[in-house]
């Protein structure tokens, strides 16, 4: 990750509250998240529905937007005030002429996809308190970064359910 951190040139710093990227644009960038944090989400019948963060060291980015270079429906909004370092995709594209850069890519995309396919399993399949007990133990960090309104909804729980999860 600190290897595609290295190729940004631009540091910025988004307010609490403020969108990084909102829904109908093109976004081809790559975020590395210095501090603060940020949620990805979508906004489906006038209630929005979280589908990741993005916190202290890791890569934030509109996938759909950076791959395809077409507009997505995909909100990234600061939920605290965040410095992040933005990698354009020339910045990317140069960085994987070099064949052994293109192994770093390729697992960070791995990553991405396995990320995004346990999600789905669990929003799909699990009950909140299974929903709950994964992402603990696949992303203790997130309770300590992440207000837990955003996390429930995350998790598609009320804020209410999430907190007699965290205290049983």
């Amino acid at each position: 990750m600190n290897d595609i951190a290295e190729l940004s040139n631009k540091t910025i710093t988004v307010e609490r509250n403020e969108f990084l990227k909102v829904k109908g644009s093109i976004d081809t960038n790559v975020y590395y998240v210095e501090s603060g944090s940020l949620r990805i989400f979508v906004l489906d019948d006038y209630e929005e529905q979280t589908i990741r963060f993005g916190y202290k060291e890791n890569l934030i980015v509109s996938l759909d937007s950076f791959l395809t270079g077409k507009p997505s429906d995909l909100f990234i909004q600061a939920i605290k005030k965040s410095v992040i370092r933005v990698v354009s995709k020339q910045q990317i594209d140069r960085f994987l002429k070099k064949e052994i850069n293109k192994d770093l890519w390729t697992e960070i995309l791995e990553n991405l996809v396995v990320q995004q396919m346990e999600r789905e399993i669990d929003i799909l399949t699990n009950s909140p308190k299974e929903r709950y007990e994964r992402v603990l133990k696949r992303s203790p960090q997130l309770f300590q970064e992440i207000p837990n309104r955003h996390i429930a909804n995350y998790l598609r729980m009320s804020p209410e359910t999430l907190s007699r999860l965290k205290k049983s």
